[in-house]
C-alpha cells in the first residue's frame, strides 16, 4: 500500500510539475522576447512528465502482489497516456489559434476514448434503475463546480464557445471510460469514496494536465484532481456514465470561460492570472465538498431518487443562470483578424511639398482614397456575409470580425497578403489600479536631464518647447496631474481612447502618465516642459494589438472629433509634429515583423517624426524586434544609467533586417517622473528612455520652426551632437555600434539647430 500512495504521489507530482515549468517558460518567453513558447517546448513537457509518469504507473500494475495496488497502477498508466495525448493537442497548435486547438482536443479526446473503450475488458455496465438519476447527479456537481466561473469569466466568440463546451464533454466521457473497470464498486464506504477518490483524483489529474492550452491546464488541475471523490461515490451508483457528466461540467470552466492567452503575468498578477485563479480554487473548494456530500448521502451505495437529482441539479442550474447574469460577463467577447491587403499607398513625392499643412492633408487623402479603392471588393463581400469589419487606411487593412473558418476563407483571396491575429482582452471583475506614486515631488532638475542638458537649454536659451505639439500613445494620460494639466491642448480632438470610449484623459495604468511626462512634464520633470501634447490610449491593461495600436497612430496623423469616422472625419492639420511610443506590438499580440511599417513610413512621408522603444529584452543581440522599433523609420531609444552605462535590459540590434538598431540612448534607469493620482516615481526601461528624445527633438524645433517636418536633417543634428555611451564588454556580431548608439545631447543638438538657416 505505501508503494501505491509513492506512485500516486510521483505521477501527481509529475504531470503537475510538468505543466508548472512548461508555463513558467511560457512566461519567460513572453516577458523577455514578447512572444509564445515555441511548440517544441509543449512537446517536450508532454512527453517527459508523461513518461516519467507512465513508468513507475506501469511498474506498480504489475510489480505488486495486492490486487487494489494493480489496479490503481493501470488506472494511473491509462490516465497518464491518455494526458499525454491531450497534451500532444496543445504541442501541434498555437495558442492564438484556439478554435482549432479546441476542435483537435475534442477530436483527440474522443479517439482516445473510442480507443480505450475497443481494449477495455473491464467495462462496467450500467444500473439502469440508478443511471438517470446518477447521470443528474454528476450534472449537478459538474455545474456546482462551473459556478465560480461563471461569476469571474467571460465567454469567447459563439464558435469558440461552442468547441469549448464540446471539447469539455468529449475529454469528461474519456475520463469515463478510464475509469470504467478499475474502481471498485465494492467494499466498505471508506475503500470506495476514501481510497477510491484519491485512486481516481490522481487520474484526473493526468487528464487535466492535458486538458486546455497554455496556463488553462493549470486551472484545469485545480477544478478536475478534486473530483475524484464525488466520482468515486458516483461511480459506487451507477458506473462511469456520470463520471463524464461530472467532468464534462467542471472542464468546460476553464475552456470556455478563460482565455489562455490571458495567463500571461505580462497582465500583472492583478489582472485576469488573478481571476482565473480565483475561479480555480472556488472549484477545487465546491470538489471537495461536493465529495464529502455525496459520500455523507450516496457513499453506501443507495440510490438517489429520480426527482431529487433533478431538483438539485434545477437549483444548481438556476443558481449558474442567475449567478451569470447577475455578477458576471454576460455576452461573447472574441478575438478578431486582422487582414493585410497585399496592395499599399504609394507615399513617393509626399517630401517634396513644402508646407506643412498641405503635406499632411495630401498624405492623408492619398492613404484614404488607396484604402477606398483596394478595399471595395472584400467590404462589398464581407456586408454581404453579414461579417463585421472595421478598415484602415494607415495600413491598408482591415480589421474583421471571425475565426479560423472566415480566416482560411480570406486567404484564398488574391486581394489579401496575409491575416494576422488581433487578440481582444475579455472583461475581468475588476481592473487592476493604476500605478501610484511614493516618491517626493522633484525640487530641481533630477540627474536625467542634467545628463542630457535639458536644463541648460532652459537656462541658457530660453527654449523649453513652445509651439510644439508632442503626440503619445500608451495606456492614457493622468490630464489632472500638476505636471501635465497645463499642457493638454484642448480641442475635441486631442484625446481618443478606443478601448474604454472615455471622453476626457485618464490613464489606465500610470505607464502613459510616466512617459509624456518625461517627454513635456512641468514641475522640473519633463524634457520639453513648454510643449503641448495630445493623447491616444492603445494599451488595454498592458497589451493591444495590431488594431489598436493602428487606431492611434491614425488619430496622430489626422485627429478626428469623438464618435467621428477616422476615414471621413481627420483633421491632418492638427496632427502633432512628433510621437513618442513607448510600446512594442509583440507576437502574442498579433504583430509580425512588418504589420505597422506601411504606418511609420507614411508618418514620416507626413513630416510627424516617431520615436520608439528598442525594448527591453537585453542583454541579448537580435533583440530589436517588436514593431515599431526595428523600423528605419522610427528613431529607436535605448536606456542608459546615470553613469551613462546602457542598461542590461535595454535591446541590442541588429534588427532582423541586419540593421543597427538603437539609433540612440537616453536614460532610463529610475527615472522620476509623473504619475496618476498627482503623485511621481522612479520607473526603468527603454519606455523611460524613448521620451527624452521626444523632449529634444520638441526643443529642436522650438528653436528652429525651418526643421519642423525635416526628419532627414533632424536625425543628422541628432547623431552629430551625441555623446559616447558606455556599453558593457563585448559586442553583437562584432559591432560595437548594435549594442548601443550615441548618448543624446540636448544642449549640443539645440545648439547646431539654432545654428540652422
Amino acid at each position: 500500500m505505501l508503494l501505491a500512495v509513492l506512485v500516486g504521489l510521483w505521477v501527481l507530482a509529475t504531470v503537475t510539475g510538468g505543466q508548472v515549468i512548461a508555463w513558467g517558460a511560457e512566461q519567460l518567453y513572453a516577458v523577455l522576447a514578447g512572444r509564445d513558447l515555441p511548440r517544441w517546448g509543449w512537446l517536450a513537457s508532454s512527453l517527459g512528465s508523461g513518461l516519467l509518469a507512465f513508468v513507475p504507473a506501469v511498474l506498480l500494475a504489475v510489480v505488486p502482489r495486492m490486487p487494489g495496488a494493480r489496479a490503481a497502477g493501470r488506472l494511473w498508466a491509462r490516465a497518464v497516456v491518455a494526458g499525454t495525448a491531450l497534451g500532444l493537442a496543445r504541442a501541434a497548435v498555437g495558442v492564438s489559434r484556439h478554435e482549432l486547438y479546441l476542435l483537435l482536443l475534442a477530436v483527440v479526446a474522443a479517439v482516445a476514448a473510442g480507443a480505450l473503450r475497443l481494449l477495455d475488458r473491464h467495462r462496467t455496465a450500467a444500473t439502469d434503475t440508478r443511471q438517470r438519476g446518477a447521470d443528474l447527479l454528476g450534472l449537478a456537481a459538474g455545474l456546482a463546480a462551473l459556478l465560480p466561473w461563471l461569476a469571474v469569466g467571460a465567454l469567447g466568440g459563439v464558435v469558440e464557445t461552442l468547441l469549448a463546451v464540446v471539447a469539455a464533454i468529449a475529454v469528461g466521457f474519456l475520463a469515463a471510460t478510464v475509469v470504467d473497470g478499475l474502481l471498485t464498486r465494492h467494499g466498505s464506504a471508506w475503500l470506495r469514496v476514501g481510497v477510491g477518490g484519491l485512486v481516481a483524483g490522481v487520474a484526473l489529474a493526468a487528464l487535466a494536465a492535458g486538458t486546455g492550452a497554455s496556463g488553462i491546464a493549470l486551472a484545469e488541475l485545480l477544478v478536475v484532481a478534486p473530483l475524484g471523490f464525488p466520482a468515486a461515490s458516483l461511480y459506487r451508483l451507477s458506473g462511469p456514465r456520470p463520471v463524464g457528466w461530472l467532468v464534462s461540467a467542471a472542464a468546460a470552466g476553464p475552456l470556455a470561460l478563460a482565455d489562455p492567452q490571458e495567463t500571461t503575468l505580462v497582465l500583472g498578477p492583478s489582472d485576469a492570472p488573478r481571476w482565473i485563479l480565483t475561479a480555480a480554487a472556488g472549484s477545487l473548494a465546491v470538489g471537495l465538498l461536493t465529495g464529502l456530500g455525496y459520500a455523507l448521502s450516496w457513499g453506501r451505495g443507495a440510490a438517489p431518487r429520480r426527482w431529487l437529482a433533478g431538483v438539485v441539479t434545477g437549483v444548481v442550474a438556476i443558481a449558474g443562470m442567475a449567478v451569470y447574469a447577475g455578477v458576471g460577463r454576460p455576452g461573447s467577447y472574441p478575438d478578431r483578424l486582422f487582414v493585410v491587403l497585399r496592395t499599399q499607398a504609394d507615399l513617393s513625392g509626399l517630401d517634396a511639398i513644402g508646407d506643412r499643412d498641405e503635406r499632411l492633408r495630401a498624405t492623408y487623402r492619398r492613404l484614404v482614397d488607396t484604402a477606398d479603392r483596394s478595399q471595395a471588393s472584400l467590404r462589398g463581400d464581407l456586408r454581404r456575409l453579414h461579417i463585421g469589419y472595421t478598415p484602415y487606411y494607415l495600413v491598408d487593412a482591415l480589421e474583421v470580425d471571425g475565426g479560423e473558418a472566415v480566416r482560411d476563407w480570406l486567404l484564398t483571396r488574391p486581394d489579401v497578403s496575409r491575416v494576422l491575429d488581433s487578440p481582444r482582452l475579455r472583461p475581468i471583475p475588476e481592473l487592476p489600479p493604476p500605478m501610484r506614486g511614493s516618491s517626493p515631488a522633484p525640487t530641481g532638475p533630477h540627474w536625467n536631464l542634467r545628463l542630457i542638458g535639458a536644463d541648460r537649454v532652459w537656462r541658457e536659451f530660453g527654449v523649453t518647447g513652445a509651439g510644439v505639439v508632442v503626440g503619445t500613445s500608451d495606456s492614457g494620460v493622468d490630464g489632472s496631474h500638476p505636471a501635465l494639466a497645463g499642457r493638454f491642448r484642448g480641442g475635441d480632438d486631442s484625446w481618443y481612447d478606443p478601448w474604454a470610449h472615455t471622453r476626457t484623459p485618464v490613464d489606465h495604468g500610470g505607464h502613459g502618465t510616466h512617459t509624456l511626462a518625461t517627454a513635456v512634464g512641468g514641475h522640473d520633470v519633463g524634457v520639453a516642459p513648454g510643449a503641448q501634447w495630445v493623447a491616444c490610449v492603445n494599451l488595454e491593461r498592458n497589451l493591444g494589438n495590431p488594431a489598436r495600436y493602428l487606431d492611434c497612430l491614425q488619430f496622430m496623423l489626422a485627429p478626428f472629433p469623438y464618435g467621428g469616422d477616422p476615414l471621413r472625419d481627420g483633421r491632418p492639420e492638427r496632427a502633432p509634429q512628433i510621437l513618442t511610443n513607448s510600446w512594442g506590438c509583440t507576437r502574442m499580440e498579433g504583430c509580425d515583423l512588418s504589420a505597422l511599417r506601411p504606418a511609420v513610413d507614411a508618418l514620416t512621408a507626413a513630416g510627424i517624426f516617431v520615436v520608439a522603444a528598442a525594448g527591453n529584452s537585453g542583454p541579448s543581440c537580435r533583440s530589436v524586434t517588436d514593431p515599431p522599433a526595428p523600423y528605419p523609420g522610427t528613431e529607436t531609444v535605448g536606456a542608459v544609467d546615470a553613469a551613462g552605462r546602457l542598461a542590461d535590459f535595454s535591446s541590442r540590434g541588429p534588427t532582423p533586417t541586419g540593421a543597427a538598431k538603437p539609433d540612440l540612448v537616453a536614460p532610463g534607469v529610475d527615472v522620476l517622473s509623473a504619475l496618476p493620482g498627482g503623485g511621481y516615481g522612479r520607473e526603468s526601461g527603454t519606455s523611460m528612455a524613448t521620451p527624452h528624445v521626444a523632449g529634444v527633438v520638441a526643443l529642436m524645433w522650438s528653436a528652429n520652426p525651418r526643421l519642423v517636418g525635416d526628419i532627414p536633417r533632424t536625425r543628422e543634428i541628432l547623431r552629430a551632437t551625441t555623446k559616447p555611451a558606455t556599453a558593457p564588454v563585448g559586442s553583437c556580431d562584432g559591432r560595437s555600434d548594435l549594442i548601443g548608439a550615441g548618448l543624446v545631447d540636448a544642449y549640443r543638438a539645440v545648439e547646431l539647430a539654432r545654428a540652422q538657416g
